[in-house]
């Protein structure tokens, strides 16, 4: 990819930390000065941010240039979605609460040094997961987890964006009374039926070391970590939390992970529809669930050498 491809920037305003500043004057001064070629493409409309991500990706693609994702999760996830299989190279400008995917490829974390890695980056393959088609970077899940994001969401639009709101609601919730979930689970290693609170597919090695789960390497070489958590009760539950913390919940007897290429989720009770979070938006999908590696690979521009966590 030529060093002077032109960036479309896909923008929105309303992701994460940063979404008091006029984030698109940060992000034009940055280019301007480096002498870039650049267009930012505003989101009006969250609803609409699929269709509009295809669009600037068919825009960047007529003319070689790059398409970039500047905000959360949501916004990465839809531009990502577009530019899967497309051919057109993708560059992320992480706008979010924890940024995942772009901590664990080497993207710093603050504004200015994200476009930095943006004009000097080079592109590689990374991996992709799915449920049901669906794209996510990071992690899916079904059970209490989906829930706890609808409250976390709720609660952000009360007390703002911050990492620590977040993490208060994630208590919250995590320490509520849920209905557990019955599936029936077929891998390549095998079925099993099991009663989970919470069943969380990761595709982000770093999110998994955080909390101590093992195997986190094996992500990003074809194959997802699935980590189931059994019923716990409340203190159970803040054991769950203590361990997550310190990076030890692999080793808490009412959590189990295995890696896979390709699973199938089947709900017992049979029901037709599933709510499922993926990379932090949660949408209900048809069951059954099939959760797998994307035969793509994302065209991301990171940095050639990835060190630790730049966060």
């Amino acid at each position: 990819m030529p060093p002077t491809a032109p960036l479309f920037i896909v923008l929105n305003r309303g992701s994460g930390k940063h979404g008091e500043g006029d984030v698109r004057l940060s992000i034009e001064a940055a280019l301007t000065e480096a002498g870039r070629e650049f267009s930012i493409h505003e989101a009006e409309e969250p609803s609409q941010l699929d269709s509009f991500a295809a669009e600037v990706v068919t825009k960047a693609r007529a003319c070689g240039g790059v398409v970039v994702a500047a905000g959360g999760d949501g916004t990465i996830n839809a531009v990502a979605t577009a530019a899967l299989g497309s051919g057109c190279p993708f560059g992320v400008l992480p706008l979010g609460t924890f940024n995942y995917f772009s901590r664990v490829h080497g993207i710093p974390s603050d504004l200015p040094g994200a476009c930095q890695v943006l004009l000097g980056a080079q592109a590689f393959e990374v991996q992709v997961g799915l449920v049901n088609d669906r794209v996510f970077l990071v992690n899916g899940s079904l059970g209490a987890y989906p829930e706890l994001l609808e409250e976390r969401e709720i609660a952000k639009h009360r007390l703002g964006r911050s990492r620590l709101v977040a993490i208060a609601a994630g208590l919250r919730s995590l320490l509520r009374s849920h209905r557990h979930v019955r599936l029936d689970i077929e891998a390549q290693r095998g079925s099993r039926s099991v009663i989970a609170e919470t069943l969380f597919v990761s595709n982000n090695r770093l999110q998994l070391k955080r909390v101590g789960i093992a195997d986190s390497e094996l992500v990003e070489h074809d194959r997802l970590i699935a980590v189931l958590v059994r019923p716990a009760g409340v203190l159970g539950t803040l054991g769950l939390i203590l361990r997550a913390l310190l990076g030890r919940l692999g080793e808490a007897e009412q959590v189990t992970s295995f890696d896979f290429e390709r699973m199938t989720v089947r709900p017992r009770l049979r029901k037709r529809r599933v709510k499922v979070a993926k990379d932090g938006e949660v949408e209900t999908l048809a069951a059954p669930l099939t959760f797998r590696v994307a035969s793509s690979a994302l065209c991301l521009l990171r940095p050639a050498v990835v060190g630790e966590d730049p966060g």
